[in-house]
């Protein structure tokens, strides 16, 4: 899950850190999202990746097709991109 490491990579501006993925995904919600910070749609993005990723690592029989996979990286680049201008922005 891409998205965890640049959710992550935000946090540290709050001192905040998690070793579990959900923590890290609701801690940022509740930042960000909730606040306005970072688009809405972006947690929508963030949840199915985490469901997929959870699926994957726990679901023996689970298969992402080709149209879930491409759709999670075209969300992925999406996040990174919009991640990635939040951290220029907050280092200058």
């Amino acid at each position: 899950m891409p998205e965890y490491s640049s959710l992550r990579a935000v946090l540290v501006f709050d001192n905040f850190d998690s070793s579990k993925h959900s923590g890290v995904i609701a801690e940022f919600r509740r930042r960000y999202i909730k606040e306005g910070i970072f688009p809405a749609e972006i947690s929508k993005m963030i949840g199915a990746a985490f469901t997929i990723r959870n699926a994957s690592d726990y679901d023996d029989m689970f298969i992402a097709s080709k149209d879930d996979t491409e759709e999670q990286i075209t969300n992925a680049e999406y996040v990174y991109k919009i991640i990635e201008e939040y951290i220029k922005h907050k280092t200058v």
